[in-house]
């Protein structure tokens, strides 16, 4: 039973595989068949694709076509792309003058504040106090000026008395002078009378002693005079000497007042001001922490610090070969990597007239208005700075480059005749997308754009000539 099944299995699967076979064979026959047909009714020297047997096999291939532009002059300006960075216009780190604790502080990190706005204070009970006693000592000095301008109006009585004495000690004397010229003539009388013998003698004596008494007033007067000649320049010797004591006291109160004045300025300096308009964007202590003075030395910590931001510096480094074209007023573009898609159209505000001997470069600075505070500081970017205009020299675009340029040489291609051609060239600056061509063109060549892969010295091709957009003239920066 099981060997008549498998013949009935096996005889109709050998008459299948059978029937495959010859039909394939057939099939591969009529295929051979209508080849050779199709051979021999094609022309002699040709096969199927259509290639000359005769030249190899291969059919002659289309020019390459290639984009061509001639130089131009005055196309590019001389520009300088370097990097920048964002500073504040103005920053300052505020420290105190005075040391003490921190007492108040008003303002915290990212405040806005005003100039003369006071921004924290130091507590300094001691410079208080001592304020107080100088003050003291201002009041002291000035009560000894007005001692000593006291004295001196009492030197000045003593000395109008001491010369009314004078007048006094000379009226006097002249009484005196007087009253010995009477004794003089009375005593004579009586000598007179003696020798008549109408008086006695005893009254000539008489005479004779009232005579000397009345030459010693006299000589008495005389030496009063000397005395309160004396007296008089002794008072005004004294009205010097009180008049130099007003000038010593007021100094005192000179030296007093300054020293007053210089705790005042000590006091004043409890107060840590704003020195601008601004932003707070550090702060190092809190209430409480003891503050040391700037003046101390050491390396105090500023307690805030504070930035100008309405306007911003960016900063530049221009290297050696483009300082001579760079100037205040140049056109710049400022781009930075932390505002993508916005561009500020600026002017270089300052240069450093000056290299740096170690890196050769010369710092630039760029001012940028900063209304909304979007700009930071430390923030960086791109900035292109236009130097002046090539006009009257050649120029092609970058692309037109063949490989990478070296020591100012580069090479392109230049079609002549249908044929391309490598040129050497001279290059000079290069904006990026334009290069400046100092040798090796004339303004007639045709150049290549974008030289294919595998383009070959005398190779043919189209020519497909582009125009570039035209330009804008404008005059070249006056030097």
């Amino acid at each position: 039973m099981s060997n008549r099944i498998a013949a009935l299995i096996f005889w109709p699967t050998a008459v299948i595989l059978v029937s495959c076979a010859t039909f394939y064979l057939w099939s591969s026959s009529q295929a051979r068949r209508a080849g050779n047909s199709a051979n021999a009714a094609e022309p002699p020297g040709q096969n199927g694709s259509g290639a000359d047997e005769s030249e190899g096999g291969t059919r002659p291939t289309e020019p390459t076509s290639v984009r061509c532009v001639r130089p131009r002059r005055g196309a590019m300006e001389r520009i300088t792309v370097q990097v920048g960075s964002v500073q504040a216009f103005e920053k300052v780190n505020l420290h105190a003058k005075v040391s003490g604790y921190l007492k108040t502080q008003a303002v915290d990190i990212g405040d806005v504040v005003e100039k003369d706005q006071v921004l924290a204070t130091v507590d300094v009970p001691e410079l208080q106090k001592l304020m107080d006693r100088n003050t003291a000592s201002v009041a002291l000095a000035k009560a000894r000026v007005l001692q000593m301008k006291a004295k001196v109006a009492i030197a000045k009585a003593d000395h109008e008395a001491s010369n009314a004495q004078i007048v006094q000690t000379a009226a006097n004397a002249k009484a005196a002078a007087a009253w010995v010229s009477f004794r003089t003539l009375q005593y004579q009388r009586m000598k007179d009378l003696f020798r008549t013998s109408s008086i006695e003698e005893k009254l000539v004596d008489e005479a004779k002693e009232r005579h000397a008494a009345a030459i010693e007033s006299e000589n008495s007067a005389r030496a009063a005079i000397v005395t309160s000649k004396a007296h008089s320049a002794s008072m005004a010797a004294k009205i010097e000497l009180a008049k130099a004591d007003v000038i010593e006291a007021e100094a005192q109160v000179k030296v007093a007042q300054a020293e007053l004045e210089r705790i005042q300025v000590q006091l004043a300096f409890s107060e840590i001001h704003a020195p601008f308009d601004g932003i707070v964007t550090h702060r190092a202590l809190f209430p409480g922490d003891f503050v040391r003075s700037a003046g101390e030395g050491g390396m105090p910590v500023p307690l805030l610090t504070i930035q100008r931001t309405d306007r911003m510096r960016v900063i530049v480094q221009i290297p050696d070969r483009e300082v001579p074209y760079t100037d205040p007023g140049d056109p710049a573009l400022v781009e930075i990597d932390a505002l993508p898609g916005v561009t500020f159209p600026a002017k270089v505000s300052r240069i450093a007239r000056a290299e740096d001997s170690t890196t050769r470069l010369m710092p630039v600075e760029i001012d940028l208005p900063n209304p909304k505070g979007r700009i930071r500081q430390g923030m960086f970017g791109r900035v292109t700075i236009i130097l002046d205009k090539a006009i009257d020299q050649l120029s092609i675009p970058s692309s037109c480059l063949v490989g990478k340029a070296e020591n100012a040489g580069g090479t392109v291609f230049v079609v002549r005749a249908g044929k391309v051609f490598r040129a050497k060239v001279r290059l000079g600056m290069d904006s990026g997308t334009r290069v400046e061509v100092l040798k090796g063109l004339n303004i007639d060549d045709e150049v290549v754009v974008q030289p294919p892969m595998g383009l070959a010295d005398g190779q043919d091709v189209n020519a497909i000539r582009i125009e570039e957009p035209a330009l804008a003239r404008s005059t070249t920066k006056g030097r």
